[in-house]
């Protein structure tokens, strides 16, 4: 009897703590390892789609620069983002923890506040950006809800808690242990609602420096489309310059948009 409880006590199921964090830890690996946990940018080239009320309302050529900012940074949001359209790439978006911006050949503009706190609550709380910048912040918290079927596809189900207490609940594939699908709720003040964002991710291919890319993302709020990406090239480490992510110059600045 006694050898019977210790080997019962050996084969102690997994605590849903530890099975969520053997997840995400395999999850990184299957992302690229290291290559992943140490990559400095990204630019992803393809063709964007933006929608209202389900209906097509904007296509571009779309080239996206990210870069990560390092531990000092202390904007909250640790990620730069330049956003430029057109095959010329004449008219860009510039977003950081701190400000955004678009650009024309007009000038300058600054958002409006609410475009900048939407990207800090995207940025946030995007599954790659948690894996790559928020894992061992403090409070940081996963769980795991079992195995289930998404879409036609065996998923297993990991809640990330962070330490505000605003879950992503992320759905990563039973076998590429690669993540297909996210759901992210939070407080909209603007309209006084709670909002629903999920996101998809689908096209998986190597990108550079071992890391897998999702090629193809999809994002709906409340049921209803609001955009797409579907990538032609994804590179991952490339030397991408300051001035990408900084104002030209001595370009006019414009009154700020409402």
């Amino acid at each position: 009897m006694a050898g019977g409880a210790a080997l019962a006590a050996g084969l102690r199921a997994e605590t849903s703590q530890e099975r969520a964090r053997k997840v995400i830890d395999q999850t990184v690996h299957a992302l690229g390892g290291d290559g992943f946990r140490f990559m400095t940018t990204r630019s992803e080239v393809g063709r964007a789609y933006s929608f209202y009320r389900e209906e097509i309302n904007g296509l571009s050529i779309a080239h996206i620069y990210s870069k990560y900012l390092p531990a000092e940074d202390t904007s909250g949001v640790r990620q730069t983002q330049r956003q430029s359209f057109g095959k010329k790439e004449d008219s860009w978006v510039l977003l950081n923890g701190r400000e955004a911006w678009e650009v024309t050949y007009r000038g300058a503009r600054s958002l409006p506040k609410e475009r900048l706190e939407q990207y800090r609550l995207s940025t946030l709380h995007d599954v790659f950006y948690i894996l790559r910048m928020r894992m061992e912040e403090h409070g940081m918290a996963f769980e795991a809800r079992g195995r289930d079927v998404v879409e036609n596809q065996p998923v297993e189900v990991i809640d990330i808690i962070d330490p505000e207490n605003k879950t992503v609940t992320v759905y990563i594939h039973s076998s590429t242990l690669l993540p297909v699908k996210q759901t992210f709720q939070h407080w909209d003040d603007v309209i006084n609602e709670r909002r629903q964002e999920v996101t998809r991710f689908t096209k998986y291919r190597e990108a550079g420096n071992g890391v897998m890319w999702p090629f193809g993302v999809q994002r709906e709020r409340d049921k209803e489309k609001i955009f797409e990406l579907y990538a032609d090239k994804v590179t991952i480490g490339e030397d991408l310059a300051d001035s990408l992510f900084q104002l030209p110059e001595g370009i006019k600045i414009l009154d700020k948009k409402k």
